[in-house]
């Protein structure tokens, strides 16, 4: 049967190939979910035009019956495929390393307790990230991360143009 994480090994290395040909990245698995509740969330990615609900499709047609025919998953589970949308989970070196320069939040432990940086991810290394907050370099241990993800801003709402003012309505008695 293997651990959890054998699974998703498994699984990346079943379902990836398969999502190449339909010109999709595999970016994460996870498997979610205790006995007789468990959902395998496979997230893609692609470089151009993005993942739309087409893309979605196919991808889940392509590695369900993949899945269905590895022993490394037993037991019954829920196949979510999905992309990672605008604000997305950041687990892995290579997530890290795509999003250098991003808007990030970062959560994680210290000797003081739990803490959040929420900043700019300007550099990764093999054991650390570096997010700057506010013109201050914060370096977190990636051992000690229990949440990461980018943030996404949105931009300031339009002005309304002075002298135009919205009609009142009248009260009809």
């Amino acid at each position: 049967m293997g651990s959890s994480e054998q699974q998703v090994d498994a699984v990346r290395r079943a379902v990836a190939p398969a999502l190449a040909r339909l010109g999709l990245d595999l970016y994460d698995v996870e498997m979610l979910g205790a006995a007789g509740a468990r959902t395998l969330r496979v997230t893609v990615t692609k470089e151009e035009g993005g993942v739309d609900l087409e893309a979605i499709t196919n991808a889940t047609q392509a590695i369900s019956p993949l899945l269905d025919q590895t022993a490394d998953v037993p037991g019954p589970y829920l196949l979510e495929v999905s992309s990672p949308g605008v604000e997305r989970a950041l687990r892995t070196a290579e997530h890290y390393r795509a999003a250098r320069g991003e808007q990030v939040t970062v959560k994680y432990h210290t000797d003081a307790g739990p803490r959040r940086v929420r900043g700019i991810l300007a550099d990764t290394g093999v054991d650390h990230l570096v997010v700057e907050e506010e013109g201050t370099r914060v370096e977190v241990p990636v051992a000690d991360i229990t949440q990461a993800r980018t943030v996404f801003e949105w931009g300031p709402q339009p002005r309304p143009k002075p002298g135009k003012t919205r009609a009142r309505a009248k009260e009809h008695r």
